[in-house]
Order: structure tokens, then C-alpha cells, then sequence
């Protein structure tokens, strides 16, 4: 079972988030907290993915997550929102949240992006603006064009780089090219390095600012 725990201060979206997530036979909400009961609430119940507000009124999001960047074995954490474009990303990507999500995603996709961040996956709302993506990459975090950046890349790396932008896990990607899990993991440690980025969201993040990534299908209304 994956443990998640969902921290926002609005009563009705972490219900609504409860009741989505334990519908999954995979998935257990062990705790829906505010801001202010967040840090406690993982200490006592270890849940493996925290889905964290952003914005809230009794604590700041941010102040969380640096919270529990600092607990020994981290759970793994993706901000929510109900912004579109936020001037709080780019902080939190830095603080080391693992994806960002807006609270209107849809409700079928929610269980399978847990599953991801469960996984390793990152994790980027389709309706983050290129806005965000820029900002976060031109605020003194790359000094060199994206493409340039990418093209240090073999052409196996390009290729799993695009996959980890799909948020995709180690397993996943070594299905997906039939490569070993561990040969996987040598490939994101080598890309990592190479794009001098941290973790597997920046690296995603990178990716679409190269142009790598495809831009999500418009959704059919009706």
C-alpha cells in the first residue's frame, strides 16, 4: 500500500482528496491534516507521499516542506495549488518538492500521479504555464541555454531524459527501453550531472524547456 497523507487548510478538498486516493486498491490516506499538523502527522504516520498545499493561512507550505526535507527518511512531497502559474514554484522546486500539482486535476489521474511520486516519478501538472517553466529555470538556476545544456546528453540519455519529463520511474523507464532498473539508475545519476540539476522534477523541468517534451493533447470537453 502507498501512504499518503494530504495537508491543505480547506476541509472539502482534503475530504475530496481522502475519498479519490482510497478508492485506489493500492492506496491508503493514513492522515488529512492542516498546515499546522503536518509535520506531527508525518512523524507519527510515516506515509510514504505527502501531498502539501502551497498556500495556507495557519503555515506556509514552504515552511513545511523545508519541515520535512529535514526528518530523517523524507516522505516524498508535491505541492498542490489552485494557480495555474504560482510564485511560490519555483522556491518549492528548488526546497525539493517532487512535483507540482494544481487541485483541479482530474480525479481518474490522481491516483496514478501518486503511484508515480511513489515511485520516483516526477510529477508536473499539465497545466503548469511555460511561464513557470522559464522562470524557474532563468532565475539564476541555468545560466546556459536548456538546448545546450541537453546536448551533452548521449542519445540513450535524451531518450530516458524524456521519459523522466513523462514522469515515468526507474522500473517504468527500464520496461519502457528494456533496460535493467540498475542500468536506468546509472543513466539518471549520468544525466542529472550532466544538466548540474538536483533532482529528477528539475531535470523534467529542463526537458521541457529544451523542447524535448511533448505538449499535453488538448482535453475534449463533452
Amino acid at each position: 500500500m502507498i501512504r499518503v497523507l494530504v495537508v491543505d487548510d480547506e476541509a472539502l478538498i482534503r475530504t475530496g482528496f481522502q475519498r479519490i486516493l482510497d478508492s485506489a486498491d493500492d492506496i491508503e490516506v493514513v492522515a488529512a491534516v492542516t498546515g499546522g499538523q503536518a509535520v506531527r502527522a508525518v512523524r507519527e504516520s510515516r506515509p510514504d507521499v505527502v501531498l502539501l498545499d502551497i498556500r495556507m493561512p495557519d503555515v506556509d507550505g514552504l515552511t513545511v516542506l523545508t519541515s520535512l526535507h529535514q526528518l530523517p527518511n523524507p516522505p516524498v512531497v508535491a505541492m498542490l495549488t489552485t494557480f495555474g502559474m504560482d510564485e511560490y514554484v519555483a522556491t518549492a522546486l528548488r526546497c525539493g518538492a517532487a512535483g507540482f500539482l494544481v487541485k483541479d486535476t482530474d480525479p481518474e489521474q490522481l491516483p496514478y500521479l501518486v503511484r508515480s511520486l511513489s515511485n520516483g516519478g516526477a510529477v508536473l501538472s499539465s497545466t503548469i504555464t511555460r511561464t513557470v517553466v522559464d522562470g524557474y529555470l532563468d532565475n539564476g538556476h541555468q545560466e546556459e541555454p536548456a538546448a545546450r545544456a541537453v546536448a551533452r546528453l548521449t542519445d540513450r540519455e535524451r531518450a530516458v531524459l524524456v521519459l523522466i519529463g513523462e514522469g515515468l520511474s526507474n522500473a517504468d523507464i527500464g520496461q519502457r527501453m528494456h533496460l535493467s532498473t540498475g542500468t536506468v539508475k546509472d543513466h539518471v545519476s549520468a544525466i542529472l550531472g550532466k544538466l548540474e540539476v538536483s533532482s529528477r522534477v528539475q531535470a523534467a523541468l529542463l526537458a521541457e524547456r529544451a523542447g524535448l517534451l511533448r505538449p499535453p493533447e488538448p482535453r475534449e470537453d463533452g
